[in-house]
């Protein structure tokens, strides 16, 4: 389920946001402080921010340059809040990275209309491609391909490939593999998950250094990639 963070200290507009996203089929989660919406996205990042700009504890604009900052977090739509109509506002909430802006009164088929257009947009725009130098991965098409060969990945070596990669640099042990990779119903032997590593390496070639042991508790996709 998507899951939308509304970070705004007024009550009522909470409670319209929240009552009208949810019937939408949202996972919506409020918070009305700017510091404890920082603490939040942090430990369980959403996948959309309403984020009004006038907060206690941390103002909007700042909460939106930390999140623009960090690797976690800068990719994530945020939607400004706000009840200012000065362009200078607008325009600072923009150059720090927000995605869109609303004010205050807002119609709320407005607001849901612009959530669910810019979550869209954010899937089509992340369309699961990555590249490191002459690797480029597409999830949607499940294709790897290095320059102008496509590389004969089986499907347990491409998830283990995305499974990396979805982490963004983070330790994946075995077991999170096998997890993530056979299902949770799996009981074969976690030393599985090296030889298809092994395998995966060597259909990846001078790519293969990508994918680092860390020794005693996993792998993990090289960071500066």
């Amino acid at each position: 389920m998507t899951r939308i963070a509304i970070i705004e200290d007024d009550p009522d507009i909470c409670e319209i946001l929240e009552y009208n996203l949810e019937q939408e089929g949202y996972d919506v989660k409020v918070i009305h402080n700017g510091k404890d919406g920082l603490e939040l996205i942090m430990k369980n990042p959403p996948d959309l921010i309403l984020l009004d700009l006038m907060l206690p504890g941390m103002n909007g604009l700042d909460l939106a340059r930390i999140l623009r900052k960090d690797d976690q977090t800068s990719k994530i739509p945020i939607i400004m809040i706000t009840a200012r109509s000065e362009e200078m506002d607008i325009l600072h909430g923009l150059e720090l990275g927000a995605d869109d802006y609303i004010t205050k009164p807002f119609r709320i088929r407005e607001v849901i209309a612009r959530v669910k257009a810019l979550l869209r947009r954010h899937r089509r725009d992340d369309d699961e491609i990555y590249q490191f130098g002459e690797l480029i991965i597409n999830f949607s098409r499940h294709q790897v391909s290095s320059g102008d060969r496509i590389l004969d990945l089986t499907p347990k070596e491409f998830l283990l490939l995305k499974a990396l990669i979805s982490a963004r640099g983070r330790v994946l042990s075995r077991d999170q593999l096998l997890d993530q990779v056979w299902g949770l119903d799996y009981y074969g032997e976690s030393r599985t998950v090296d030889v298809h590593i092994r395998r995966l390496r060597k259909k990846l070639d001078e790519s293969a250094h990508l994918v680092e042991t860390v020794k005693g508790f996993g792998y993990r996709i090289k960071q500066e990639s």
